[in-house]
């Protein structure tokens, strides 16, 4: 007797009804996402913990090998190893804290204060070039900034329960980071436990393909791990020099120009640019000259950047050509906005790593086998 599977009918009626669901899904793709993603919400703070432990452990690996690699006992290397990365991420956002971001505040109130005196005095350059104030006059810059003031404040009596609402916001957001902190250090604590799990599920799922597999994972872990790393300490010593660059030159807005370039310097492509542009900027309103020396130390040392320290920091793990990087970030960016540019480079790497390693060998071998064939029949038929 036949099975339900061996009807002729079965394959029908299955197929059909995955053409409908998959129909449905499509046809109201825009409610599905925002299903998923109000699901996936709940589980922000835990995907966030998630990820600030994947970032730490490349540090706590560091010091559960090199500073406590002599203790006998692993599950004690491990636990210092964690603490201590954690304990360094704390004190680095404290210092963040104490000392950046008052130099932000002090920086902004400046700017504000000093706002008219810039603009005169930008006024009087332009007319240094040969720009008169009949082509380009910035005191109706002033007028309509005035009214861009007096607009704000009006909104702000109208919708001071949406500001408020905000601000709730905000704070839950900042709460929310203190529990993926809180988190990642529980992650931290049971990852080799996960790694096992994870290990004997991949083996359970994959079977005969499991060490292809465990290959592109650890590959893949490896290249996106070098990426985010590298990156960030590459971006932290981008700002660090600016701000010793802008104190030596006696420049203003150190904190505020300086934290903007290495924050945008982890964007690739197109973030160094954007950070030189408003530096460039915000000194062409206090003195012209800061803002030519600015960009000129900035094109020297994204240079120096570009083909000495991020070099040094990647290695060929990430050797791809500019051309994937840039057809690569322009498609992130449209698929997934600022995370798809910055984790652009990364994900090329990984398609690169796949194609050159699997699907051009399955392709090459798959062509072999079919001309070898081929060959037997040819040698067949002329034997005939």
């Amino acid at each position: 007797m036949k099975s339900l599977k061996d009807k002729s009918w079965y394959r029908l009626t299955v197929s059909i009804c995955i053409g409908v669901v998959l129909f449905v899904i499509l046809s109201n793709i825009s409610d599905v996402l925002a299903g998923i993603g109000t699901f996936l919400e709940y589980f922000s703070a835990v995907f966030l913990g998630a990820i600030i432990a994947y970032i730490v452990n490349p540090m706590a690996m560091f010091f559960r090998n090199k500073l406590f690699g002599k203790i006998k006992y692993e599950r004690v290397k491990a636990s210092l190893g964690n603490i201590l990365a954690v304990i360094a991420v704390v004190v680095f956002l404290a210092f963040v804290i104490v000392l950046i971001v008052p130099q932000l505040i002090d920086s902004i109130r400046t700017f504000s204060d000093n706002f008219y005196s810039y603009i005169k005095k930008l006024q009087k350059t332009l007319e240094l070039i040969g720009v008169t104030s009949s082509m380009v006059d910035l005191r109706e810059l002033v007028k309509s900034s005035n009214e861009i003031l007096d607009m704000v404040a009006d909104y702000a009596s109208k919708n001071i329960g949406t500001i408020m609402s905000t601000t709730v916001d905000v704070g839950k957001s900042v709460a929310q980071f203190f529990i993926a902190l809180f988190l990642s250090v529980y992650f931290l604590a049971e990852k080799d436990k996960l790694k096992r799990e994870g290990k004997r599920f991949l083996q359970a799922v994959c079977k005969g393909k499991y060490e292809d597999v465990a290959y592109v994972i650890k590959r893949s872990d490896k290249i996106l791990n070098r990426y985010i790393v590298y990156n960030l300490v590459d971006s932290f010593i981008i700002g660090i020099v600016n701000a010793i660059f802008m104190t030596i030159s006696d420049m203003p807005y150190v904190g505020l120009v300086s934290v903007i370039v290495g924050v945008m310097n982890i964007i690739p492509t197109f973030g160094p640019i954007v950070g030189a542009v408003f530096g460039g900027f915000l000194l062409l309103l206090v003195e012209p000259w800061y803002a030519f020396i600015f960009l000129v130390f900035t094109g020297v040392l994204q240079t120096v950047d570009g083909y000495i320290l991020k070099p040094k920091l990647f290695g060929d793990s990430l050797g791809v050509s500019g051309l994937w990087i840039l057809v690569g970030i322009v498609t992130g960016g449209r698929m997934f906005g600022v995370v798809g540019i910055l984790l652009a480079i990364p994900m090329v790497a990984i398609l690169e790593m796949l194609y050159h390693e699997f699907l051009l060998p399955f392709l090459e071998n798959k062509n072999s086998a079919e001309d070898g064939k081929a060959e037997e029949v040819q040698d067949s038929k002329e034997e005939a």
